[in-house]
């Protein structure tokens, strides 16, 4: 069972309701320490006192703000605590709002909210099937770890999830990026349209949504134990320049179609509209001037 992380109270209206913090997501990646090359021994970071010229413990460690040169005021985990803050000890709800009005850019990292003990049972549903029926996400304020934050509040198998949420002016202009003006055909939309279509799924499971890398480093590491030859990299595709942008739709929708078994005849790509005529080609050929008959 996940630890909690954080305990408090979801804030609704009047209402509290007591709960725990607990992570939604797991991390399977593998993980690497640093070694000395020479003999394999563990290089470590140490903590050291700049004017003691010591390492320090964990217990002699504390937070602190400096805020002139070398002046230094120090915070406790109990200043923290007792922050003259309402969302201090809360997930104070300040709205609700259709999933469909948040940008996913602002969405982070996910947690599980689950009730603390029998009294917060009650409150606790009555939140997840005033969320479920009414179709829309709560949006809440909360401290931790030494700030304040935004975030989701929605529901998942009858379990209130919270996620991070980044404030407005953490969210980059988009007009950075400033992409080059070109001019698509119909064509041409269509053909990304359709190849759309033959990649559409209904779910993320399956081989092409597991984490190859990490299993391909496990497979590495299972050979250098054994002391055995590493198993041997695929050529990856070179990428080629795109000269013909119906044809590279065409051959992309052909490989998609392929990969899950299609025939050939499933989602095919509006035919290129023939090359249009100059005026000369229009033209009909003008027949040869006949010469004159000579008289008798």
């Amino acid at each position: 069972m996940p630890r909690t992380i954080w305990s408090g109270a979801i804030s609704f209206g009047l209402v509290t309701v007591p709960i725990h913090v607990q992570s939604a997501t797991e991390n399977h990646s593998i993980q690497f320490h640093q070694y000395h090359l020479e003999d394999m021994g563990r290089v470590r970071v140490r903590k050291v006192c700049e004017l003691e010229d010591r390492e320090v413990t964990q217990s002699e460690i504390g937070k602190g703000y400096e805020y002139a040169r070398d002046q230094v005021v120090a915070i406790t985990d109990e200043d923290l605590s007792n922050l003259p803050l309402p969302t201090a000890k809360a997930i104070e709800i300040a709205a609700f709002v259709p999933l469909a009005s948040i940008d996913p850019i602002r969405i982070g990292e996910g947690y599980y909210l689950a009730p603390d003990g029998s009294v917060a049972a009650k409150p606790y549903k009555l939140l997840v099937q005033a969320l479920g029926r009414s179709s829309r996400v709560a949006i809440a304020k909360y401290a931790w770890s030494g700030r304040e934050r935004l975030g989701l509040l929605r529901v998942k198998d009858d379990v209130i999830v919270l996620h991070a949420m980044r404030w407005p002016d953490e969210i980059r202009d988009p007009s950075v990026v400033d992409p080059p003006t070109v001019e698509l055909t119909d064509e041409e939309i269509e053909g990304a349209l359709a190849l759309l279509e033959t990649m559409a799924v209904d779910n993320l499971t399956g081989p092409d949504f597991r984490d190859h890398y990490t299993e391909a480093l496990a497979e590495v590491i299972v050979a250098k134990r054994a002391d055995k030859p590493l198993p041997k990299s695929p050529e990856p595709e070179q990428p080629g320049q795109v000269l013909d942008l119906m044809a590279a739709l065409q051959e992309s929708v052909q490989k998609a179609q392929a990969s899950r078994g299609e025939g050939a005849d499933v989602h095919q790509l509006p035919k290129k509209p023939a090359a249009k005529k100059t005026a000369a080609e229009k033209a009909p050929a003008k027949k040869a001037a006949r010469k004159p008959r000579k008289s008798a």
